[in-house]
């Protein structure tokens, strides 16, 4: 159970990490920026809970959510496919 845990954390960090750069590169802002912004966002709350399975989506399509978000304040997930 631990190591579970412990994957997912790894899984997240780098999800997190490349979806930071994208935000910073798409965004014109600085990483710091990119990453507080995404931390106080619905996103990232659904993305740290393991049995939402939000971190099975691909970086480019959480970036999507997240401007999503970003303009109309809610979370829209793409359907199951």
């Amino acid at each position: 159970m631990m190591s579970e845990v412990k994957e997912f954390q790894t899984i997240l960090q780098v999800i997190v990490s490349r979806l930071v750069q994208m935000i910073a590169k798409e965004m014109i802002t600085s990483d710091k920026d990119a990453l507080n912004n995404l931390y106080s966002s619905k996103l990232y709350e659904k993305l740290e809970q393991q049995e939402t399975k939000v971190w099975h989506l691909s970086v480019p399509t959480l970036y999507n959510i997240y401007i999503e978000e970003i303009k109309t304040g809610k979370i829209v997930f793409p359907e199951e496919a």
